[in-house]
């Protein structure tokens, strides 16, 4: 027991190790890409008014842009550390405040398109594997196909078009919920469903869930497409394995060999691409809620880059990329958990 959990403890230190470069690198990338950007950051976040040379220099100075690059470097890595992602230029707000009030509802959104994309892809994936060359396996391998090729704002605007102004499904798609939920509903944790669970208000709930199901079904369904794939092709490699046709030739029941045999060893190689999905996720909900007015870090995100506000856009991409590698290394721990064989 005890060398089994030492080499899994020098896996994680190994992962934890090997992160820090990783960071660092993506550290880089966004403050330089964001320096190297056409246009000064202080006269285009000023929203076209005009401004003298020397509120422009006293702005520049404020913001440390007139200091030396590599001084600007390391101050922003030391703030990076202190959690401390900087202040806007164009409204002046810390950007931590900004991830606290905006990013509950980017992790409400990105948790239940993840739920939607395991609920649709695993169990079509399975099938799919299952009745391998049947019409229903093409159906589904084709609808996989087209979901993950999908764009995430044309498939929300027709999801718009055809469910609420067509059918008339839902009543309203847009916002996180309807504005006097969001104006009645005590806030405790930024994440408002949850906020509506503790205030004991189930109307609200239910409201919040009616908005959620259109863009969390938007994003969940293009990433179901991925799982789809991955558990297909790994149901038919393990179907194949020396050990179901053992557990067949004992005369156990098909039904039994595919779900208690095949099955579960196809989903340990499902887990591993579950982070790097995660990550998409929070990269396709910026489209996403932009298309549904979603109140997340994605819709502030297009909102700074309209307007050119460097500094917002910089933190809000530096937390993104940091939460991004802590899913990583967290996937990459459970996978070691699940799968002895990772650890070597």
């Amino acid at each position: 027991m005890s060398q089994k959990s030492g080499s899994l403890g020098r896996y994680f230190a190994i992962r934890l190790a090997l992160a820090v470069p990783m960071v660092l690198i993506l550290l880089t990338l966004v403050f330089f890409m964001m320096r190297v950007a056409p246009g000064d950051p202080i006269t285009a976040s000023s929203g076209g008014a005009k401004m003298s040379a020397e509120q422009i220099d006293a702005k520049r100075h404020a913001a440390g842009f007139d200091r030396p690059l590599l001084s600007q470097y390391g101050d922003y890595l030391g703030d990076v550390i202190r959690g401390d992602f900087g202040t806007t230029i164009s409204d002046h707000r810390p950007v931590m405040d900004i991830i606290v009030e905006n990013g509950g509802a980017t992790l409400t959104l990105t948790l239940a398109a993840m739920v939607v994309a395991l609920g649709v892809g695993i169990p079509l994936g399975r099938l799919a594997g299952r009745w391998r060359d049947t019409p229903f396996d093409v159906a589904t391998r084709l609808f996989g196909i087209v979901m993950y090729a999908a764009p995430a704002f044309v498939l929300g605007a027709l999801a718009q078009l055809v469910i609420v102004k067509k059918l008339h499904w839902l009543d309203d798609s847009s916002l996180q919920a309807s504005p006097l939920v969001q104006l009645n509903t005590p806030t405790k944790t930024h994440i408002l469903i949850v906020d509506a669970m503790l205030a004991g208000d189930w109307d609200a709930v239910n409201d919040i869930f009616l908005h959620l199901i259109l863009p969390a079904g938007t994003l969940g369904l293009i990433i179901a497409g991925v799982f789809i794939r991955m558990v297909r092709v790994n149901l038919i490699q393990t179907l194949r394995g020396d050990y179901v046709e053992a557990a067949r030739a004992r005369g156990i029941a098909e039904k039994s060999v595919v779900n208690r045999h095949a099955f579960r060893n196809a989903l340990v190689a499902v887990t591993t691409v579950v982070g790097m999905q995660f990550a998409i996720l929070l990269g396709g909900s910026v489209l996403t809620e932009k298309t549904f007015s979603w109140p997340g870090l994605g819709n502030q995100l297009i909102n700074y880059l309209n307007a050119r506000d460097y500094i917002a856009v910089q933190g809000i991409v530096t937390f993104i990329a940091v939460v991004v590698v802590g899913i990583s290394i967290l996937i990459d721990f459970v996978n070691a958990l699940i799968d002895p064989r990772v650890r070597y």
